[in-house]
């Protein structure tokens, strides 16, 4: 008899008031059969008139109960055939292969977590490194870097910190799991003891979902930098100057921002955080197409009929109206702008894309050197190594851009009343770091202004 088959014919001789398979069964009026204790205790208990727990037709006088003979014999041929053995077996065989993946699972989170415990001690004696190499640094320079040695101390430790409570989070969300999954296998083993097959598949049936997994995707070993960037970034700094003491608070607070780590930064989720990371970008007037006039600190480019009277330089786009930053973007950071025109792109390209002459490669977004947002009045669309992909959301004239560099990572944003709504997203791997470019296409009076970003904006 097939499997089908055996199921079916283990329903038609169950009781359903004591899930098991019939003992001395019976048939009441109404058709349905019972185990005669069953169902005599049943109607026993009952306060009102005596019925069918499943159909509840009630009987009046309460019937005779008399064995049936025909479903009696086919009980015992069936536990005869074996039947009832198959279905345990099949029954035991599902709890074993549900019991190695969850055994797989805690072996899997178990690796994590042990790596997540390797991850906070190197977070730790990497910080402990910077902070005792800053100290070195402060040293030398004595009163006149107090200063500077405070913030730096404070800096490195809340990044510590904020480093290991992410790292700790993440481990006591993994021994939870684990633990979970060991209790589940616990249970699933004392069910596998069970001997009655129809109160173990009703136990098993019944058991509630495992929580969710926690997705480990984001655990990628990897050689890390930890707080040696930081590290780099003092002694760079502490070794100029007293009149540059300001420009080396700035960036080292940027060098921090950029610390590499097993686990993933959170990408901003309100305006403010997003503003924390906001940078002031400036166009690099060696590399200005001679249409383009600056103004604005250099913040903000128009496209001009007349040429403008730049030198010479190998940096600047001679052909394309185009023109790239000063400063180079790795780490976190959030840019906006404004723009106006019938077509105007913002791109976040390499140093060493191309400048010279009409051909491709020295176009924002054909080649593999740049990624361009080109805006529209009708349409958006990201171009990147010569192929152009629809951009779906609101349109809006001002635009804004997260990056997270090491992951790899570009979200552009329509602004429209403050609001920031997400409109495309790329992922990637970069590997130099990335100048913001600007480009403007047709007639003059085209722009496109970078905003110095303030708390409340």
């Amino acid at each position: 008899m097939s499997q089908k088959g055996a199921q079916l014919d283990l329903d038609s001789i169950s009781c359903s008031i004591c899930l098991d398979v019939m003992k001395d069964p019976v048939t009441i009026p109404c058709g349905h059969s019972y185990c005669m204790d069953c169902i005599t205790n049943y109607w026993d208990g009952e306060k009102q008139k005596e019925s069918c727990p499943q159909c509840r037709k009630a009987f009046a006088p309460r019937p005779d109960l008399v064995k049936d003979t025909m479903l009696a014999f086919l009980v015992e041929q069936l536990k005869k055939t074996g039947l009832l053995d198959v279905e345990r077996t099949e029954t035991q065989k599902e709890l074993e292969v549900s019991r190695q993946n969850i055994q797989k699972r805690i072996e899997d989170r178990e690796k994590y977590v042990k790596l997540l415990e390797e991850e906070e001690k190197a977070i730790n004696c990497s910080a402990n490194k910077a902070v005792e190499h800053s100290e070195e640094k402060y040293r030398e320079l004595l009163t006149a870097m107090v200063t500077m040695r405070s913030i730096m101390k404070e800096r490195i430790r809340d990044q510590q910190e904020t480093e290991g409570n992410q790292v700790r989070a993440f481990q006591k969300k993994l021994e939870k799991e684990i633990s979970e999954l060991k209790s589940r296998d616990a249970e699933l083993k004392k069910l596998s003891q069970e001997e009655d097959l129809n109160q173990l598949r009703h136990i098993y049936n019944s058991l509630p979902p495992l929580s969710g997994s926690t997705d480990t995707s984001c655990i990628k070993p990897r050689p890390l930098r930890y707080f040696d960037v930081v590290t780099a970034s003092v002694t760079k700094y502490l070794n100029k100057l007293l009149d540059i003491v300001k420009e080396g608070v700035y960036g080292i607070a940027l060098a921090l921002s950029e610390v590499d780590m097993l686990l993933p930064k959170p990408e901003p989720r309100s305006r403010a955080e997003f503003i924390q990371l906001s940078r002031v970008i400036t166009l690099d007037p060696n590399t200005a197409n001679r249409r383009l006039l600056l103004s604005e600190g250099n913040r903000k480019a128009t496209a001009t009929e007349r040429q403008q009277m730049y030198f010479c330089h190998p940096d600047r786009f001679d052909v394309h109206t185009q023109a790239l930053s000063g400063e180079a973007l790795t780490g976190r950071c959030y840019l906006e702008m404004e723009w106006k025109g019938l077509q105007v792109c913002f791109s976040l390209a390499y140093k060493s894309n191309e400048r010279k002459g009409h051909q491709d490669p020295a176009l924002f977004g054909h080649s593999d050197k740049s990624w361009s947002l080109h805006c529209g009045t009708i349409y958006f669309a990201l171009w990147h190594k010569g192929e152009s992909t629809a951009v779906s959301g609101p349109l809006s004239s001002r635009i804004g851009v997260y990056l997270d560099h090491s992951a790899g990572v570009l979200i552009y944003y329509s602004i429209i009343d403050g609001k920031m709504i997400p409109v495309h997203k790329v992922q990637t791997t970069f590997t130099e770091p990335l100048y913001a470019g600007v480009g403007l296409r047709y007639a003059s009076a085209e722009y496109i202004e970078f905003i110095k970003l303030h708390e409340g904006l």
